[in-house]
């Protein structure tokens, strides 16, 4: 598997929100979803706030393949269901979006959107 670059990492943790269109099954890419995007570490993370249950989620399983666009980053990526899911990845959301209420972070650490977290790695 491939490796973020330095220069990818910086500009898609500078920006508030990731363009996510997963690949549907006959190859062609969805219409794009907003996402709240984070970096842990060497890692970037999303969340469906609406859990496992959300088509955005289910979309994602099916093919485990995306395109992304943030901070002027396009990338093919891969999308990983993760384990990696902890109270420092909760602590790097309420950082990054500290100006936001905290209602609608919350939505973003509930336990509901912890259990949809994917990992996205580059194709």
């Amino acid at each position: 598997m491939s490796t973020w670059t330095r220069d990818e990492l910086t500009k898609i943790e500078a920006a508030d929100e990731l363009d996510l269109a997963s690949v549907r099954t006959d190859g062609k890419l969805r219409n794009p979803v907003t996402m709240w995007v984070v970096r842990h570490g060497n890692d970037l993370y999303v969340r469906s706030v609406n859990g496992r249950e959300s088509s955005r989620f289910r979309g994602a399983q099916a093919r485990h393949e995306a395109h992304i666009h943030a901070g002027g980053v396009d990338k093919d990526v891969l999308l990983v269901e993760t384990d990696d899911v902890d109270d420092e990845l909760d602590a790097a959301y309420r950082a990054k979006y500290r100006r936001y209420a905290e209602s609608i972070v919350g939505s973003v650490v509930s336990p509901q959107a912890r259990a949809a977290t994917l990992k996205l790695v580059p194709r």
